[in-house]
Protein backbone atom coordinates (compact mmCIF):
# COMPACT_ATOMS: atom_id res chain seq x y z
CA UNK A 1 0.00 0.00 0.00
CA UNK A 2 1.10 3.16 -1.04
CA UNK A 3 1.21 4.74 2.82
CA UNK A 4 2.72 2.02 4.32
CA UNK A 5 5.63 2.46 1.72
CA UNK A 6 5.98 5.99 2.54
CA UNK A 7 6.17 5.37 6.07
CA UNK A 8 8.94 3.07 5.37
CA UNK A 9 10.92 5.51 2.99
CA UNK A 10 13.87 7.20 3.84
CA UNK A 11 12.38 9.99 3.05
CA UNK A 12 9.38 10.15 5.16
CA UNK A 13 11.94 8.93 8.13
CA UNK A 14 14.04 11.81 8.00
CA UNK A 15 11.42 14.59 7.61
CA UNK A 16 9.80 12.97 10.89
CA UNK A 17 13.01 12.73 12.64
CA UNK A 18 13.84 16.08 11.95
CA UNK A 19 10.79 17.75 12.88
CA UNK A 20 10.58 15.43 16.23
CA UNK A 21 13.98 16.27 17.05
CA UNK A 22 13.83 20.06 16.71
CA UNK A 23 10.63 19.85 19.10
CA UNK A 24 11.79 20.98 21.96
CA UNK A 25 8.90 23.62 22.48
CA UNK A 26 5.07 22.76 22.62
CA UNK A 27 4.30 24.47 19.60
CA UNK A 28 6.78 22.31 17.77
CA UNK A 29 6.12 19.09 19.57
CA UNK A 30 2.48 19.83 18.38
CA UNK A 31 2.84 20.43 14.88
CA UNK A 32 5.55 17.51 14.76
CA UNK A 33 2.69 15.52 15.83
CA UNK A 34 0.20 16.70 13.30
CA UNK A 35 2.97 16.24 10.30
CA UNK A 36 3.33 12.50 11.42
CA UNK A 37 -0.29 11.88 11.75
CA UNK A 38 -0.66 13.66 8.20
CA UNK A 39 1.82 11.22 6.69
CA UNK A 40 0.28 8.24 8.39
CA UNK A 41 -3.00 6.38 7.83
CA UNK A 42 -5.62 8.51 7.21
CA UNK A 43 -9.10 8.95 5.27
CA UNK A 44 -7.66 11.34 2.89
CA UNK A 45 -7.88 9.11 -0.11
CA UNK A 46 -10.71 7.67 0.62
CA UNK A 47 -12.66 11.06 0.69
CA UNK A 48 -11.16 11.96 -2.44
CA UNK A 49 -12.61 9.44 -4.03
CA UNK A 50 -16.08 9.97 -2.46
CA UNK A 51 -15.83 13.69 -3.30
CA UNK A 52 -15.24 12.51 -7.26
CA UNK A 53 -15.84 9.09 -8.08
CA UNK A 54 -19.03 9.35 -5.95
CA UNK A 55 -20.22 12.52 -6.46
CA UNK A 56 -18.83 13.44 -9.59
CA UNK A 57 -18.23 17.41 -11.31
CA UNK A 58 -19.72 20.05 -8.89
CA UNK A 59 -20.87 22.91 -10.79
CA UNK A 60 -22.24 25.11 -8.68
CA UNK A 61 -25.79 25.21 -8.54
CA UNK A 62 -26.49 21.20 -9.04
CA UNK A 63 -27.87 18.92 -7.25
CA UNK A 64 -24.21 16.95 -7.16
CA UNK A 65 -22.67 20.13 -5.85
CA UNK A 66 -25.35 20.52 -3.13
CA UNK A 67 -24.86 16.82 -2.26
CA UNK A 68 -20.93 17.45 -2.24
CA UNK A 69 -21.72 20.43 0.34
CA UNK A 70 -23.98 17.94 2.83
CA UNK A 71 -20.65 15.31 2.35
CA UNK A 72 -18.05 17.79 3.54
CA UNK A 73 -20.29 18.31 6.94
CA UNK A 74 -20.59 15.16 7.06
CA UNK A 75 -17.01 14.62 7.08
CA UNK A 76 -15.95 17.32 9.15
CA UNK A 77 -18.46 16.06 12.05
CA UNK A 78 -17.63 12.41 11.54
CA UNK A 79 -13.79 13.60 12.75
CA UNK A 80 -15.46 15.47 15.32
CA UNK A 81 -14.89 18.94 14.51
CA UNK A 82 -17.58 21.96 14.68
CA UNK A 83 -18.75 22.55 11.09
CA UNK A 84 -21.81 24.30 9.64
CA UNK A 85 -22.67 25.27 6.18
CA UNK A 86 -23.68 29.16 5.52
CA UNK A 87 -25.85 30.69 3.06
CA UNK A 88 -24.21 32.05 -0.21
CA UNK A 89 -26.54 34.03 -2.80
CA UNK A 90 -25.08 33.48 -6.36
CA UNK A 91 -26.14 35.76 -8.88
CA UNK A 92 -27.05 33.94 -11.67
CA UNK A 93 -27.47 30.49 -12.49
CA UNK A 94 -25.79 28.65 -15.27
CA UNK A 95 -26.00 24.73 -16.44
CA UNK A 96 -24.90 23.31 -19.40
CA UNK A 97 -27.92 19.97 -19.84
CA UNK A 98 -26.49 19.14 -23.65
CA UNK A 99 -24.35 20.89 -26.69
CA UNK A 100 -23.96 19.21 -30.33
CA UNK A 101 -22.58 21.00 -33.48
CA UNK A 102 -22.37 20.00 -37.36
CA UNK A 103 -20.55 21.40 -39.56
CA UNK A 104 -21.65 21.72 -43.40
CA UNK A 105 -19.62 22.00 -46.40
CA UNK A 106 -19.02 19.26 -49.41
CA UNK A 107 -19.55 16.56 -46.29
CA UNK A 108 -20.84 16.95 -42.91
CA UNK A 109 -19.34 15.98 -39.66
CA UNK A 110 -20.37 16.78 -36.02
CA UNK A 111 -17.21 17.40 -33.62
CA UNK A 112 -18.29 17.17 -29.52
CA UNK A 113 -18.39 20.58 -27.82
CA UNK A 114 -19.14 22.02 -24.88
CA UNK A 115 -20.63 25.68 -23.81
CA UNK A 116 -18.36 28.23 -22.10
CA UNK A 117 -20.16 29.24 -18.98
CA UNK A 118 -22.35 32.11 -19.08
CA UNK A 119 -22.31 31.32 -22.58
CA UNK A 120 -25.57 32.50 -24.45
CA UNK A 121 -28.29 29.96 -25.54
CA UNK A 122 -29.36 29.22 -28.79
CA UNK A 123 -32.57 28.80 -30.33
CA UNK A 124 -34.25 25.37 -29.81
CA UNK A 125 -33.58 24.14 -33.35
CA UNK A 126 -29.73 25.61 -33.48
CA UNK A 127 -28.06 28.51 -34.47
CA UNK A 128 -27.19 28.12 -38.14
CA UNK A 129 -24.35 30.78 -39.71
CA UNK A 130 -21.53 30.57 -41.45
CA UNK A 131 -18.25 29.40 -40.09
CA UNK A 132 -15.05 31.58 -40.96
CA UNK A 133 -11.52 31.42 -40.32
CA UNK A 134 -10.61 33.81 -37.06
CA UNK A 135 -6.99 32.50 -36.80
CA UNK A 136 -5.90 33.51 -32.84
CA UNK A 137 -8.88 35.83 -32.66
CA UNK A 138 -6.05 39.18 -32.98
CA UNK A 139 -7.29 42.32 -34.24
CA UNK A 140 -5.41 41.60 -37.27
CA UNK A 141 -7.88 38.94 -38.05
CA UNK A 142 -10.69 40.54 -37.35
CA UNK A 143 -9.63 43.20 -39.82
CA UNK A 144 -8.74 40.43 -42.00
CA UNK A 145 -12.59 39.30 -41.79
CA UNK A 146 -13.64 42.45 -42.08
CA UNK A 147 -17.59 42.21 -43.10
CA UNK A 148 -17.22 38.24 -43.12
CA UNK A 149 -17.39 38.20 -39.38
CA UNK A 150 -20.85 39.72 -39.02
CA UNK A 151 -23.46 37.03 -38.20
CA UNK A 152 -20.61 34.05 -38.37
CA UNK A 153 -19.70 31.88 -36.28
CA UNK A 154 -15.84 32.75 -35.80
CA UNK A 155 -13.05 29.50 -35.04
CA UNK A 156 -10.37 30.81 -33.45
CA UNK A 157 -7.26 28.78 -33.15
CA UNK A 158 -5.61 28.09 -30.56
CA UNK A 159 -2.09 26.60 -28.73
CA UNK A 160 -1.97 23.38 -26.94
CA UNK A 161 -1.90 23.64 -23.22
CA UNK A 162 0.83 22.09 -21.63
CA UNK A 163 1.72 24.28 -18.47
CA UNK A 164 0.24 26.98 -16.07
CA UNK A 165 1.88 29.53 -17.90
CA UNK A 166 0.00 28.41 -21.22
CA UNK A 167 -3.71 28.39 -18.57
CA UNK A 168 -2.58 31.91 -17.50
CA UNK A 169 -2.02 32.76 -21.23
CA UNK A 170 -5.29 31.68 -22.60
CA UNK A 171 -7.11 33.81 -19.83
CA UNK A 172 -5.72 36.36 -21.07
CA UNK A 173 -6.19 36.12 -24.72
CA UNK A 174 -9.63 35.09 -24.25
CA UNK A 175 -10.30 38.17 -22.10
CA UNK A 176 -9.39 40.29 -25.09
CA UNK A 177 -10.73 37.85 -28.23
CA UNK A 178 -14.62 37.83 -27.02
CA UNK A 179 -15.02 41.51 -26.51
CA UNK A 180 -13.41 41.65 -30.37
CA UNK A 181 -15.91 38.97 -31.42
CA UNK A 182 -18.39 40.99 -30.13
CA UNK A 183 -17.62 44.10 -31.79
CA UNK A 184 -17.21 42.61 -35.15
CA UNK A 185 -21.02 41.51 -34.72
CA UNK A 186 -20.25 37.76 -34.71
CA UNK A 187 -22.82 34.66 -34.07
CA UNK A 188 -20.75 33.24 -32.02
CA UNK A 189 -17.55 32.58 -30.79
CA UNK A 190 -15.71 28.82 -30.89
CA UNK A 191 -12.64 28.02 -29.32
CA UNK A 192 -10.33 24.76 -30.62
CA UNK A 193 -9.86 22.98 -27.82
CA UNK A 194 -6.95 23.48 -26.27
CA UNK A 195 -6.59 20.05 -24.78
CA UNK A 196 -4.70 17.08 -26.73
CA UNK A 197 -6.49 14.03 -27.40
CA UNK A 198 -9.73 15.75 -28.09
CA UNK A 199 -10.45 16.66 -24.05
CA UNK A 200 -12.66 19.60 -24.11
CA UNK A 201 -13.03 21.51 -21.25
CA UNK A 202 -14.76 24.75 -19.91
CA UNK A 203 -13.83 28.55 -19.48
CA UNK A 204 -16.28 31.25 -18.14
CA UNK A 205 -16.90 33.46 -20.80
CA UNK A 206 -14.86 36.49 -20.40
CA UNK A 207 -17.86 38.70 -19.24
CA UNK A 208 -19.50 35.98 -17.21
CA UNK A 209 -23.61 36.87 -16.37
CA UNK A 210 -22.83 39.91 -18.75
CA UNK A 211 -21.92 38.28 -21.93
CA UNK A 212 -24.66 37.66 -24.88
CA UNK A 213 -22.56 35.70 -27.15
CA UNK A 214 -22.92 32.01 -27.31
CA UNK A 215 -19.56 30.70 -27.03
CA UNK A 216 -18.25 27.24 -27.76
CA UNK A 217 -15.11 24.67 -27.30
CA UNK A 218 -15.07 22.66 -30.29
CA UNK A 219 -12.42 19.12 -29.94
CA UNK A 220 -8.92 19.84 -31.06
CA UNK A 221 -9.13 17.58 -34.05
CA UNK A 222 -12.32 18.97 -35.61
CA UNK A 223 -11.88 22.20 -35.23
CA UNK A 224 -8.20 21.61 -36.82
CA UNK A 225 -9.94 19.69 -39.77
CA UNK A 226 -12.76 23.10 -40.21
CA UNK A 227 -9.43 25.46 -40.30
CA UNK A 228 -8.13 23.08 -42.83
CA UNK A 229 -11.00 22.91 -44.97
CA UNK A 230 -11.78 27.07 -44.78
CA UNK A 231 -7.78 27.67 -45.31
CA UNK A 232 -8.33 25.72 -47.93
CA UNK A 233 -11.09 27.93 -50.05
CA UNK A 234 -14.37 25.48 -48.86
CA UNK A 235 -17.44 27.15 -47.58
CA UNK A 236 -18.59 25.67 -44.56
CA UNK A 237 -21.59 26.09 -42.12
CA UNK A 238 -22.17 25.87 -38.26
CA UNK A 239 -25.13 24.74 -36.33
CA UNK A 240 -24.60 24.66 -32.74
CA UNK A 241 -27.63 23.68 -30.26
CA UNK A 242 -27.45 24.73 -26.85
CA UNK A 243 -29.64 23.81 -24.36
CA UNK A 244 -28.52 25.17 -21.00
CA UNK A 245 -30.47 25.81 -17.35
CA UNK A 246 -29.85 29.81 -16.77
CA UNK A 247 -32.02 32.18 -14.40
CA UNK A 248 -31.66 34.64 -11.80
CA UNK A 249 -30.31 34.81 -7.74
CA UNK A 250 -29.97 31.49 -6.17
CA UNK A 251 -28.39 30.08 -3.11
CA UNK A 252 -25.84 27.65 -2.63
CA UNK A 253 -23.79 26.87 0.83
CA UNK A 254 -19.85 27.41 1.85
CA UNK A 255 -19.09 24.60 4.25
CA UNK A 256 -17.13 25.85 7.56
CA UNK A 257 -15.44 23.40 10.23
CA UNK A 258 -13.82 25.27 12.86
CA UNK A 259 -11.10 24.61 15.72
CA UNK A 260 -11.90 27.18 18.30
CA UNK A 261 -8.83 28.76 19.51
CA UNK A 262 -7.64 28.42 23.33
CA UNK A 263 -6.24 31.75 24.19
CA UNK A 264 -7.59 33.94 21.09
CA UNK A 265 -10.39 32.69 20.03
CA UNK A 266 -11.69 35.91 18.58
CA UNK A 267 -8.88 35.86 16.10
CA UNK A 268 -8.87 33.82 12.56
CA UNK A 269 -6.65 32.51 10.41
CA UNK A 270 -8.43 30.67 7.30
CA UNK A 271 -7.50 27.64 5.18
CA UNK A 272 -9.23 27.40 2.14
CA UNK A 273 -10.21 25.19 -0.76
CA UNK A 274 -12.98 25.55 -3.22
CA UNK A 275 -15.56 22.62 -3.32
CA UNK A 276 -17.33 23.47 -6.96
CA UNK A 277 -16.03 22.05 -9.78
CA UNK A 278 -16.94 22.48 -13.66
CA UNK A 279 -18.48 19.16 -14.37
CA UNK A 280 -17.24 17.76 -17.38
CA UNK A 281 -14.73 15.87 -15.25
CA UNK A 282 -15.23 14.92 -11.55
CA UNK A 283 -12.73 17.84 -10.29
CA UNK A 284 -10.04 16.09 -8.54
CA UNK A 285 -7.33 18.29 -9.20
CA UNK A 286 -9.46 21.73 -9.52
CA UNK A 287 -10.12 21.18 -6.22
CA UNK A 288 -11.04 18.17 -4.54
CA UNK A 289 -7.63 17.39 -3.69
CA UNK A 290 -7.07 20.22 -1.65
CA UNK A 291 -10.68 19.86 -0.68
CA UNK A 292 -9.57 16.41 0.75
CA UNK A 293 -6.53 17.81 2.01
CA UNK A 294 -8.12 20.56 4.47
CA UNK A 295 -10.89 18.04 5.91
CA UNK A 296 -7.75 15.69 6.88
CA UNK A 297 -5.96 18.29 8.49
CA UNK A 298 -8.53 19.46 10.10
CA UNK A 299 -9.45 15.72 11.38
CA UNK A 300 -6.05 15.38 12.37
CA UNK A 301 -5.95 18.38 14.65
CA UNK A 302 -9.02 17.50 16.38
CA UNK A 303 -7.97 13.59 17.27
CA UNK A 304 -4.33 14.45 18.30
CA UNK A 305 -6.36 17.20 20.55
CA UNK A 306 -4.61 20.29 19.47
CA UNK A 307 -5.72 23.66 20.46
CA UNK A 308 -4.49 26.44 18.55
CA UNK A 309 -4.01 29.67 20.00
CA UNK A 310 -6.36 31.47 17.10
CA UNK A 311 -9.58 29.83 16.13
CA UNK A 312 -8.80 27.84 12.56
CA UNK A 313 -11.68 28.02 9.89
CA UNK A 314 -11.50 25.45 7.14
CA UNK A 315 -13.12 26.58 4.82
CA UNK A 316 -15.02 25.04 1.69
CA UNK A 317 -15.71 27.85 -0.74
CA UNK A 318 -18.44 27.59 -3.42
CA UNK A 319 -18.71 29.59 -6.30
CA UNK A 320 -15.24 29.96 -6.86
CA UNK A 321 -15.54 29.10 -10.43
CA UNK A 322 -18.33 31.42 -10.90
CA UNK A 323 -16.15 34.80 -9.82
CA UNK A 324 -15.04 33.48 -6.54
CA UNK A 325 -18.65 34.62 -5.20
CA UNK A 326 -18.58 32.04 -2.02
CA UNK A 327 -15.31 34.32 -0.57
CA UNK A 328 -16.88 37.18 -1.68
CA UNK A 329 -20.04 36.79 0.34
CA UNK A 330 -18.09 35.30 3.31
CA UNK A 331 -16.18 38.79 3.10
CA UNK A 332 -19.26 40.75 3.69
CA UNK A 333 -20.91 38.11 5.93
CA UNK A 334 -17.96 38.65 8.26
CA UNK A 335 -17.18 41.77 7.70
CA UNK A 336 -17.17 42.74 11.35
CA UNK A 337 -14.88 40.54 12.57
CA UNK A 338 -12.30 40.75 9.45
CA UNK A 339 -9.81 43.17 11.53
CA UNK A 340 -9.15 39.70 13.52
CA UNK A 341 -8.41 38.00 10.15
CA UNK A 342 -4.77 37.25 10.61
CA UNK A 343 -3.91 35.14 7.71
CA UNK A 344 -6.26 33.58 5.22
CA UNK A 345 -5.07 31.56 2.91
CA UNK A 346 -5.96 29.39 -0.72
CA UNK A 347 -4.58 25.74 -1.96
CA UNK A 348 -5.88 25.41 -5.63
CA UNK A 349 -3.56 24.08 -7.79
CA UNK A 350 -4.01 20.25 -7.84
CA UNK A 351 -1.57 17.73 -6.75
CA UNK A 352 1.87 19.39 -7.67
CA UNK A 353 4.62 20.21 -4.95
CA UNK A 354 4.05 23.24 -3.29
CA UNK A 355 7.25 25.47 -3.85
CA UNK A 356 5.92 28.57 -1.68
CA UNK A 357 3.93 31.14 -1.53
CA UNK A 358 2.23 34.06 -2.87
CA UNK A 359 1.96 36.62 -0.28
CA UNK A 360 0.03 39.53 -2.07
CA UNK A 361 2.50 42.51 -2.23
CA UNK A 362 3.30 42.19 1.58
CA UNK A 363 6.84 41.95 2.48
CA UNK A 364 6.17 41.49 6.12
CA UNK A 365 3.85 38.72 5.13
CA UNK A 366 6.83 37.04 2.78
CA UNK A 367 9.16 36.93 5.66
CA UNK A 368 6.44 35.83 8.00
CA UNK A 369 5.64 33.30 5.82
CA UNK A 370 9.73 31.44 5.47
CA UNK A 371 9.70 31.42 8.97
CA UNK A 372 6.94 29.83 9.14
CA UNK A 373 8.50 27.54 6.93
CA UNK A 374 12.10 27.23 8.82
CA UNK A 375 11.15 23.68 10.96
CA UNK A 376 10.36 21.66 6.98
CA UNK A 377 13.17 23.33 5.27
CA UNK A 378 13.93 19.72 4.09
CA UNK A 379 10.90 19.91 1.95
CA UNK A 380 12.06 22.75 0.16
CA UNK A 381 13.52 25.31 -1.14
CA UNK A 382 10.48 27.62 -0.65
CA UNK A 383 10.57 30.55 -2.58
CA UNK A 384 8.34 33.17 -1.51
CA UNK A 385 6.90 35.63 -4.57
CA UNK A 386 5.46 38.84 -3.06
CA UNK A 387 3.24 39.51 -5.94
CA UNK A 388 -0.96 39.78 -5.26
CA UNK A 389 -2.81 37.41 -7.81
CA UNK A 390 -6.32 37.26 -8.81
CA UNK A 391 -8.09 33.65 -9.80
CA UNK A 392 -8.92 32.19 -6.43
CA UNK A 393 -10.49 32.53 -2.85
CA UNK A 394 -8.16 35.06 -1.02
CA UNK A 395 -8.99 37.38 -3.44
CA UNK A 396 -11.51 39.01 -1.42
CA UNK A 397 -9.48 38.95 1.15
CA UNK A 398 -7.04 40.85 -0.03
CA UNK A 399 -9.24 43.59 -1.59
CA UNK A 400 -10.62 43.59 2.09
CA UNK A 401 -6.92 44.40 3.47
CA UNK A 402 -6.60 41.21 5.44
CA UNK A 403 -3.23 39.01 4.77
CA UNK A 404 -3.54 36.57 2.71
CA UNK A 405 -1.35 33.31 1.05
CA UNK A 406 -1.65 30.92 -2.02
CA UNK A 407 0.29 27.94 -2.41
CA UNK A 408 2.54 28.16 -5.52
CA UNK A 409 2.37 24.69 -6.76
CA UNK A 410 4.46 23.25 -9.64
CA UNK A 411 2.52 23.18 -12.60
CA UNK A 412 2.40 18.76 -12.97
CA UNK A 413 -0.22 17.53 -14.82
CA UNK A 414 -2.28 20.54 -13.78
CA UNK A 415 -2.80 22.62 -16.75
CA UNK A 416 -4.03 19.83 -19.01
CA UNK A 417 -6.50 18.52 -16.86
CA UNK A 418 -8.34 22.15 -15.83
CA UNK A 419 -11.39 22.16 -16.19
CA UNK A 420 -11.43 19.31 -18.83
CA UNK A 421 -13.21 16.12 -19.04
CA UNK A 422 -10.19 14.07 -18.07
CA UNK A 423 -9.83 15.79 -14.43
CA UNK A 424 -10.41 12.50 -12.46
CA UNK A 425 -9.33 10.71 -9.58
CA UNK A 426 -6.42 8.95 -11.45
CA UNK A 427 -4.92 12.19 -11.89
CA UNK A 428 -4.35 13.07 -8.60
CA UNK A 429 -0.78 12.11 -7.02
CA UNK A 430 -1.61 10.65 -3.32
CA UNK A 431 1.81 10.87 -2.71
CA UNK A 432 3.08 14.83 -3.03
CA UNK A 433 -0.43 15.57 -1.39
CA UNK A 434 0.38 14.68 2.14
CA UNK A 435 3.62 16.21 1.81
CA UNK A 436 1.63 18.92 0.45
CA UNK A 437 -0.92 18.80 3.85
CA UNK A 438 2.42 18.62 6.00
CA UNK A 439 3.34 21.88 4.14
CA UNK A 440 -0.34 23.55 4.64
CA UNK A 441 -0.65 21.80 8.05
CA UNK A 442 2.94 23.67 8.99
CA UNK A 443 1.81 27.36 7.72
CA UNK A 444 -1.73 27.18 9.21
CA UNK A 445 -0.47 26.19 12.63
CA UNK A 446 2.38 28.58 12.69
CA UNK A 447 -0.47 31.39 11.81
CA UNK A 448 -2.57 30.19 14.74
CA UNK A 449 -0.08 30.35 17.57
CA UNK A 450 2.41 33.14 15.78
CA UNK A 451 3.09 36.45 17.13
CA UNK A 452 1.45 38.95 14.81
CA UNK A 453 3.28 42.39 13.45
CA UNK A 454 1.09 43.36 11.09
CA UNK A 455 -2.47 44.65 10.38
CA UNK A 456 -5.08 44.68 8.20
CA UNK A 457 -4.84 47.01 5.22
CA UNK A 458 -6.84 50.47 4.81
CA UNK A 459 -8.30 51.12 1.72
CA UNK A 460 -5.72 53.78 0.92
CA UNK A 461 -2.92 50.84 1.37
CA UNK A 462 -4.95 48.49 -0.87
CA UNK A 463 -5.47 51.03 -3.31
CA UNK A 464 -1.88 51.58 -3.71
CA UNK A 465 -1.60 47.70 -4.26
CA UNK A 466 -3.62 47.60 -7.10
CA UNK A 467 -1.77 51.24 -8.36
CA UNK A 468 1.72 49.87 -8.32
CA UNK A 469 1.19 46.08 -9.43
CA UNK A 470 0.07 44.12 -12.55
CA UNK A 471 -3.02 44.16 -9.94
CA UNK A 472 -5.70 46.25 -12.45
CA UNK A 473 -5.09 44.28 -15.62
CA UNK A 474 -5.42 41.17 -13.29
CA UNK A 475 -9.36 42.02 -12.65
CA UNK A 476 -9.81 43.42 -15.72
CA UNK A 477 -8.89 39.59 -17.78
CA UNK A 478 -11.50 38.16 -14.52
CA UNK A 479 -13.75 40.72 -15.63
CA UNK A 480 -13.91 41.65 -11.63
CA UNK A 481 -12.39 45.16 -11.93
CA UNK A 482 -16.23 46.63 -12.46
CA UNK A 483 -16.91 45.84 -9.24
CA UNK A 484 -14.08 47.08 -7.15
CA UNK A 485 -14.23 50.31 -9.24
CA UNK A 486 -18.22 50.79 -8.61
CA UNK A 487 -17.16 49.97 -4.71
CA UNK A 488 -18.98 46.66 -4.81
CA UNK A 489 -16.28 44.57 -4.14
CA UNK A 490 -13.32 45.50 -1.54
CA UNK A 491 -12.76 47.40 1.80
CA UNK A 492 -14.60 50.72 1.93
CA UNK A 493 -12.71 52.70 4.23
Amino acid sequence: MLIRWLLRSTFATAVLCTLIAAGARAQDDARARLVAALLGETPLAADLHALTDGIGGRATGSPANLAAVDWAIARFQEAGVTARKESVQMPARWLERSATATIRGKRSFAPRIAASPFSAATPAGGLTAPLVDGGTGSPDDFVRLGAAARGAWALIETEELRDLDGLFREYNVTAEIEPRAAAAGVAGVVYQSSRPNNVLARHNAALGPDNRLPIVMMERDGAARALRLLRGGEALTLTVALELETGGPYETFNVIGEIRGATKPDEFVVIGAHLDSWDLGDGALDNGANVSMLIDIARQMQRLGLRPARTIRFILWNGEEQMMIGSWRYTQTHRAELDKHVMASSYDIGTGRIVGFFTGGRPEIAAATSTALEPIAGLGPFTQIDVPIVGTDNFDFMLEGVANLVANQESANYGPNYHARSDTYDKADLYQLRINATIAATVTWWYANAPVSWQRQTRAQVEHLVQETDLDDQMKAFNIWPDWEAGRRGRQR
